[in-house]
C-alpha cells in the first residue's frame, strides 16, 4: 500500500544530509537572479539584433518564429509554468517531511512520467507537423512557401521542448534548494547557439532560417547537458522510472492540469495573437515579435526572477502553517514589483523607437516602416508590464498553497476578454490604418491587468494577502519619482533627435545616455523622499 503524504523522516538525520543551507534572503536571492537574467536577457537582445539583420522580417522570418515559438510556448507549460507550479510546491512539502530519500523517490517518477509524455508527444508532432502549422498560423495556407518553410522548421525545433522541459525539471529542484543562480544562467546558452547559428551555421544552409532552427534544437540539449553536474551534485540526477500511480505524481498531474491554463493565460494570449498576425500583412508576427522580447526584458530580469525566488519560499511557508510570514512575502513581492515596473513602463513607452533603432536598424532588412511597426506594438505591450509583473507574484500565492482551480476560472475570464478585446481591436486599426498588430498587444495587456486585478482581489478577500503599512508613503515616492524621470527624458529626447541618422555607436551613447539620466532621475528622487535600503528587505 502506496502513502498518501512523503514519509516523515528523523529530524536530526535529515538535517544532517540536507545539502541545502539557511535560505538566502529574498532581496539577495532575488538580485542574484536578475543579475543572472539580465546576462541572458542583453545576450537575447544581441541575439535579436543579429537574428534581425540575418533574417530581418519577411516571409521566412515569420516561418521561423512561428516555429519557435509553438515549442518555447509549450514550455511556458511543461518547464517554468504550471509544470513548476505544480512540482515544486509538492517538493517542497516531500522535502519538509520526508527528508532527501523521498525526495530523490519523487524526482526519479516525476523524471520518468514526464520524459516519456514528452517522447510521445515530439513524436507526433514531427509526423504531423503540417496539422500544427494550420492549428498555429492558419494564415500560412494563402502562401504555400510560408507554410512549407514553417512545417520544415516546426519538426527541427519541435524536439527542443523535450530538452528544455527536462532542464525546467532540473532548474525546480535547484530553486527548491536556493540553487538559483544555474538556472537563472541557463537560458545564456540559448542566446550563444542561436548566435552562432546566425554567424555560422546560416553559410551551410540555403535559407538563414533552418540554420536557426537547428540552432533551437541543440540548444535544448545543451541546456540540459549544463544542469546534470549540479544536480548530480546534490545527489538529486533523475534516474528516470515510470510509475503513474506514485502518489506525488499523482497530486502533481491534478495540480499541473488546472495550472496549465491559469498560470500561462499571457502565453496562450501571445500564441493567439500569432494566430490572427498570421492573417495580417507580412512583416506582422514579427513585429510582435521583437517588441514583446524588449518588453519582456523588464519583465525576465525582474517579474520572473522574484516569482522565482518567492515560490520555494512561500511553499515552505504554507508547508509549516505560517500564514503571517506568507502575507507579508507576497506584500513585499508587490512593492518590488511596482518599483520598477511603473518606471520601466514609462521608458519603453518614451523610448520605444530610439531603442528599436538602436537595436534593429540597419535600413536593408529591417527599414523604417518595420522600426514605425514595432514601436506600435512595443507601445502596447510595455503598458501592460505592470499586469505582467504582478501576474509572476501574486500567481504563486495561490500555487504554493496548492489551489489551482481559483486562478484556472481567472484564467478563463481572462482570456475570454483577450479574445473580444481582439476582435474589438484588430478589425478597426488594420481597415483603418493597416496596424492590426497593434491591436494584438493592447488586448493582451488589457487581458493581463483584468487577470491581475482578479488575482489580486481573490488573495485578499480570503485573507491570504493583508496590506502592511507604508503604502501610502511608497505610493507618493513612487509617484514623484517617475514624473522626474519622464521630465528628463522628455527633455533630453529635444536634444537626441536624429536617430535615423547617427551610427551605431552614436546611437548607442545616446541610448546609454538617456537610460542612465532617466534611471538616475529616479533612483535619486526615490532617495530624496526617504526611501533606504533597509525598506528594500523582505521583513
Amino acid at each position: 500500500m502506496r502513502q498518501n503524504n512523503p514519509p516523515v523522516a528523523d529530524t536530526a538525520a535529515t538535517a544532517a544530509t540536507s545539502p541545502s543551507p539557511r535560505p538566502p534572503g529574498l532581496l539577495r536571492s532575488s538580485a542574484l537572479v536578475g543579475t543572472m537574467t539580465m546576462l541572458s536577457r542583453v545576450l537575447g537582445l544581441i541575439r535579436d539584433v543579429v537574428l534581425a539583420r540575418v533574417i530581418g522580417a519577411d516571409g521566412l522570418a515569420d516561418a521561423f518564429y512561428v516555429a519557435f515559438k509553438i515549442p518555447n510556448f509549450l514550455r511556458r507549460l511543461f518547464a517554468e509554468g504550471a509544470f513548476a507550479q505544480a512540482f515544486i510546491p509538492v517538493l517542497a512539502e516531500y522535502r519538509t517531511r520526508g527528508g532527501d530519500a523521498a525526495v530523490r523517490e519523487l524526482v526519479n517518477r516525476v523524471a520518468g512520467c514526464l520524459g516519456s509524455v514528452l517522447i510521445l508527444l515530439s513524436v507526433a508532432v514531427v509526423i504531423g507537423a503540417p496539422v500544427v502549422t494550420t492549428v498555429f498560423a492558419p494564415g500560412f495556407l494563402n502562401d504555400a512557401a510560408k507554410f512549407e518553410a514553417a512545417t520544415g522548421m516546426i519538426r527541427i525545433t519541435f524536439p527542443y521542448l523535450l530538452f528544455i522541459s527536462l532542464t525546467g525539471l532540473g532548474a525546480g529542484i535547484l530553486n527548491s534548494y536556493d540553487r538559483f543562480a544555474i538556472p537563472a544562467l541557463t537560458p545564456v546558452w540559448l542566446n550563444v547557439c542561436l548566435i552562432g547559428a546566425a554567424l555560422a551555421g546560416a553559410a551551410w544552409f540555403a535559407e538563414p532560417s533552418y540554420a536557426l532552427a537547428w540552432g533551437v534544437f541543440v540548444a535544448g540539449v545543451v541546456q540540459l547537458l549544463f544542469q546534470l553536474p549540479f544536480l548530480h551534485r546534490l545527489s538529486l540526477l533523475p534516474k528516470p522510472v515510470v510509475d503513474w500511480h506514485y502518489e506525488g505524481v499523482k497530486r502533481i498531474l491534478r495540480l499541473m492540469a488546472p495550472a496549465i491554463f491559469g498560470v500561462s493565460v499571457s502565453q496562450i494570449n501571445l500564441l493567439l495573437d500569432t494566430v490572427i498576425a498570421s492573417f495580417l500583412p507580412t512583416g506582422s508576427v514579427s513585429w510582435l515579435y521583437y517588441s514583446d522580447r524588449l518588453s519582456e526584458l523588464p519583465l525576465g530580469v525582474f517579474g520572473v526572477a522574484l516569482g522565482t525566488v518567492i515560490m520555494p519560499s512561500l511553499s515552505r511557508q504554507h508547508a509549516s502553517a505560517n500564514p503571517e510570514t506568507f502575507a507579508r512575502t507576497l506584500d513585499w513581492a508587490m512593492r518590488m514589483v511596482l518599483l520598477v515596473a511603473i518606471p520601466a513602463t514609462l521608458a519603453l513607452m518614451l523610448l520605444a523607437e530610439p531603442i528599436l533603432i538602436t537595436l534593429f536598424y540597419d535600413g536593408q532588412e529591417i527599414d523604417r516602416r518595420d522600426i514605425a511597426m514595432s514601436a506600435l506594438s512595443l507601445r502596447a505591450y510595455a503598458g501592460g508590464l505592470i499586469a505582467f509583473m504582478l501576474i509572476k507574484v501574486l500567481a504563486p500565492g495561490f500555487f504554493a498553497r496548492q489551489d489551482t482551480a481559483t486562478p484556472v476560472r481567472i484564467g478563463v475570464v481572462a482570456m475570454v476578454a483577450n479574445m473580444v478585446l481582439n476582435i474589438a481591436f484588430v478589425v478597426p486599426l488594420h481597415q483603418l490604418w493597416q496596424v492590426g498588430h497593434m491591436g494584438l498587444a493592447l488586448a493582451t495587456s488589457l487581458a493581463a491587468y483584468l487577470n491581475a486585478f482578479l488575482l489580486f482581489r481573490r488573495l485578499r478577500r480570503d485573507g491570504v494577502y493583508r496590506a502592511a503599512p507604508g503604502w501610502g508613503r511608497q505610493i507618493i515616492r513612487m509617484a514623484v519619482s517617475n514624473v522626474a524621470m519622464v521630465a528628463v527624458l522628455a527633455v533630453l529626447l529635444i536634444f537626441f533627435n536624429a536617430w535615423y541618422d547617427g551610427s551605431l555607436w552614436q546611437r548607442v551613447l545616446w541610448l546609454g545616455s538617456l537610460c542612465f539620466a532617466g534611471g538616475g532621475a529616479y533612483v535619486v528622487s526615490l532617495f530624496l523622499f526617504g526611501l533606504r535600503l533597509r525598506d528594500l528587505r523582505a521583513q
